[in-house]
């Protein structure tokens, strides 16, 4: 495939995480309000501009979006932008729309977490999410537009423990003496990855997004030199969110290093953001 990835949204939290260390200078990224190195429009408003920009691009990475601390109703605008991105390839011939969703589609559950398991998200961002996958899944379908849904995990650096840590941070700490256990990505290794799935000759519907294998965030705190305490884990508190990467290392592939918790760290460190060791 030719032609740069349009990046929607990269002026968000993660787009700014991923910027400094896309691996690829054929990218362009968007921003909804005027960024330096990024074009600026409101894709839910300015249509014109979204065909525009999609133009000539051999993906659309969609990670414009609404986070899990936005007001319930904003959520539906999940579904609204990746719909807007779908409809512009479409209209220009863009054969590819990658799609950021999340992790929180699933819900609870001991098991590693695949594709083809049974999704009960818990909260309202995860139910606007897997709405969002199912409504463009059909809308690619009809238009004849490749759409892949990519159930991130988490990323370190954009995340509530390395991104959100403040002095006094606390984590839980369970009977067995772990703190909390998660898929978790570097950075350098996500946009790695989401350059590659871009090339990719055909995808899936869905593809969970991390980095093979788990770690516990008391482990990552540790490696970026950062102090914590433990608190005794409440009954309802999830012990492992573990994402099944078995379909995703069929193309992408993965150095051992890259699911470490000192790695991690080293990659935020290259996105010049704020963990030191």
């Amino acid at each position: 495939m030719t032609g740069p990835v349009l990046i929607l949204g990269g002026g968000g939290r993660l787009g700014r995480l991923l910027h400094p260390v896309w691996p690829d200078p054929n990218v362009v990224w968007h921003s909804r309000r005027p960024l330096a190195g990024h074009v600026s429009f409101d894709i839910l408003d300015d249509a014109h501009a979204l065909e525009t920009a999609v133009r000539g691009s051999r993906a659309v990475l969609c990670l414009a979006g609404v986070t899990n601390t936005s007001a319930v109703a904003d959520m539906q605008n999940n579904v609204r932008l990746a719909a807007a991105a779908v409809r512009s390839a479409h209209a220009v011939g863009c054969p590819r729309v990658l799609l950021a969703s999340s992790a929180a589609v699933y819900g609870r559950s001991d098991e590693a977490l695949s594709e083809d398991g049974l999704c009960v998200p818990l909260s309202e961002y995860g139910r606007a999410k897997l709405e969002m996958e199912h409504e463009t899944a059909k809308l690619g379908s009809d238009l004849g537009v490749q759409v892949c849904a990519l159930r991130i995990g988490n990323i370190a650096g954009a995340d509530a423990i390395l991104g959100g840590w403040k002095e006094g941070f606390v984590l839980d700490v369970f009977d067995d003496g772990a703190s909390p256990r998660r898929s978790y990505i570097g950075p350098v290794t996500l946009a790695r990855v989401l350059d590659t799935l871009s090339r990719a000759a055909r995808l899936p519907d869905v593809l969970n997004i991390a980095a093979p294998g788990s770690v516990t965030m008391g482990d990552l705190l540790d490696a970026a030199g950062l102090p914590w305490a433990p608190r005794p884990a409440r009954n309802d508190a999830i012990q492992s969110v573990v994402l099944d990467t078995s379909r995703l290392e069929r193309y992408v592939q993965f150095q051992p290093v890259e699911s470490t918790p000192p790695q991690m760290c080293a990659e935020i460190r290259a996105t010049q953001g704020t963990v030191q060791k």
